[in-house]
């Protein structure tokens, strides 16, 4: 059975965000609005929880994950950034960017591009999000809530609970998402930005 929490938006309650942390760090995995699309949390490394996000959304062994984190403190923990591209980040969030970097030896193997060893980092723009962030007290596993077969991630609470149900341990109702994923940002080559997918992330800024 799928637990449903109706959060508020723009002034999450504490006992609320605690309880939703307390599922994740009890291994569960969880759907959640950031400041695009609704997304699926684990915590790093619970391996079943991960399983399980892979097996909903279907994905294969090269998919991208990513890392949200509530700023940039963790970012070396889990990435090798250059000066220049700690700049542009840091110019770039919190905000709708994912950033691709080379994950360190923190980063579990399963979560990392299986030969280029890259990770994706972002710093969400949304109360509930920090406050999940804040009260776990370290970077959450993230993927879009972009199930198989449908065109566009999931953006209405009510599809988000009618589509999980039973899929996922608890499903944060904070009201109705964008219907536009990141932009992706890939920092890996060291020959500056390079666009991987165009999303809610203007591009004028990064060039």
């Amino acid at each position: 059975m799928t637990e449903v929490l109706y959060i508020h938006p723009e002034s999450p309650q504490p006992r609320l965000i605690r309880q939703a942390v307390e599922v994740i760090r009890k291994g569960g995995l969880i759907a959640y609005p950031t400041d695009t699309t609704y997304a699926l949390g684990c915590c790093i490394g619970e391996k079943n929880a991960l399983d399980r996000l892979i097996r909903l959304r279907r994905l294969d062994k090269k998919h991208q994950f990513t890392l949200l984190c509530e700023d940039l403190s963790a970012l070396a923990t889990y990435a090798k950034v250059e000066n220049p591209d700690y700049r542009l980040i840091k110019a770039h969030t919190p905000g709708a960017y994912t950033f691709i970097l080379n994950g360190t030896t923190e980063v579990p193997r399963r979560l990392m591009d299986p030969k280029k060893r890259t990770i994706g980092i972002r710093v969400p723009d949304h109360p509930i999000c920090q406050a999940l962030l804040a009260e776990h007290g370290q970077p959450i596993m993230t993927s879009t809530c972009h199930l198989p077969d449908d065109e566009f991630p999931l953006t209405d609470p009510q599809d988000v609970r009618d589509f999980l149900q039973g899929q996922v341990d608890l499903v944060i109702d904070g009201g109705f998402g964008g219907v536009q994923e990141t932009t992706v940002i890939s920092l890996v080559d060291g020959d500056g930005p390079q666009v991987i997918r165009e999303g809610a992330g203007p591009l004028d800024s990064i060039f």
